[in-house]
């Protein structure tokens, strides 16, 4: 089997969790803020906020920047389900918008005019959320230059971004953002197991993100409504969550830190590899804007439908083969859940176009030339006694 994604997990690794298993702290222990404290270094940030999971840290960022029932969040209408539910759980109104046809992340043109027509319509968003598709950035500096114009907040969904660059800027940097989340699952670049972070250039968004995550509870006599009774003294000053991540988990993503650019360089070396071997059929092949650096989380290929293409048939016959392919993503408004809100499809036909012909192709750290050859083959030979291509 040859899944789509897959952790690499090495000696110094595990030789981290059992340095922690065997320490006086499980969690809430020193390597957590280790671990945030490295993030955001890499990344040119701050602030790092590690969370126990992206969403988590997509919620946290909501209700960071202000986000309350009744207010508009925008965010791409191809991307997983958490990038809208974070606003849902705020109590906030979800709209999607178009992609772009070449990068498949959040159509800048598209958002410009949904901006204009809002505004005239005095129902701008209080918060946009630009997802970084397979890893690749979105135009970070357009978005942020409407937001500017149009006055909402920023939080980056780069939860498959980590390692990645938007002009020779770290994505994280928070340069053209409020805060960005990344994700640490096992199936990303570099993992934790499960986990979050968050980076801010914003001291207040960084303490809101902290307390909410732990209970809403804050020790700091800074932050009380009083004097502490004593040295044991907290108060809770708000409603908020256990969403912390314990230093196990902290352990491993912070060792894992040590080959990120490793990771990221070998998912470019498969890339090439892939872009090669297919050089000569008429599938879409993943386009990269050669001012930014892709983490590339995923690797999508489209397959336009046609008479002798058929990309239900092609996925099929992979998955057959023990190749796991899978598709990022169903556009989250054609969700049950987000049906029953009343969004129309032709109002977003570039995602309609992409969800049509998408396939995610396997793309790991550890995965073969062999195997690379092997998944191309098999997109790629006659379908029954059809040639597809």
């Amino acid at each position: 089997m040859i899944p789509y994604g897959r952790q690499n997990i090495s000696e110094d690794d595990i030789q981290a969790v059992v340095d922690v298993l065997r320490s006086d702290f499980l969690t809430q222990g020193p390597i957590g803020p280790e671990f945030e404290k490295a993030i955001a270094n890499y990344c040119g940030a701050k602030y790092g906020i590690a969370v126990n999971s992206a969403t988590s840290g997509l919620h946290l960022a909501c209700l960071a920047v202000g986000l309350r029932p009744g207010d508009i969040v925008w965010t791409s209408a191809i991307t997983f389900v958490a990038s809208a539910n974070c606003a849902v759980y705020c109590g906030a109104k979800v709209d999607f918008v178009d992609i772009d046809p070449v990068s498949y992340n959040m159509s800048v043109e598209y958002l410009e005019k949904k901006l204009e027509k809002a505004k005239k319509g005095n129902c701008l968003p209080k918060v946009v959320i630009p997802v970084h598709l397979c890893g690749q950035s979105c135009d970070m500096e357009k978005i942020h230059a409407l937001s500017q114009t149009y006055g909402f907040k920023i939080i980056e969904d780069a939860s498959h971004a980590i390692g990645g660059k938007f002009k020779e800027e770290p994505i994280g940097s928070c340069k053209y953002s409020d805060i960005t989340v990344f994700s640490l699952h096992p199936v990303k670049i570099i993992t934790a197991g499960e986990g979050g972070m968050l980076t801010t250039n914003n001291s207040d968004y960084s303490s809101k993100t902290q307390r909410l995550r732990s209970h809403g509870i804050t020790r700091d006599p800074e932050e009380m409504t009083h004097v502490p009774d004593g040295p044991w003294y907290y108060q809770q000053l708000e409603l908020g969550f256990n969403y912390r991540m314990t230093d196990v988990l902290a352990a491993l993503g912070l060792s894992q830190m040590n080959r990120l650019d490793e990771f990221v360089k070998e998912r470019h070396t498969i890339v090439k590899s892939y872009q090669k071997l297919f050089a000569d059929f008429p599938i879409i092949l993943p386009d990269q804007n050669q001012n930014y650096y892709s983490a590339f989380h995923l690797y999508v290929i489209r397959i336009p439908q046609s008479e002798t293409m058929d990309r239900k048939m092609v996925f099929e016959r992979l998955r057959a083969s023990g190749i796991l392919v899978n598709l990022h993503y169903i556009p989250v408004y054609h969700h049950p859940y987000y049906q029953k809100f009343g969004y129309k499809q032709n109002d977003f036909p570039e995602a309609e176009k992409y969800y049509s012909e998408a396939i995610s192709l396997p793309i790991y750290p550890g995965l073969t030339e062999e195997q690379i050859k092997m998944i191309v083959d098999t997109v790629t030979k006659p379908l029954h006694h059809q040639t597809i291509f």
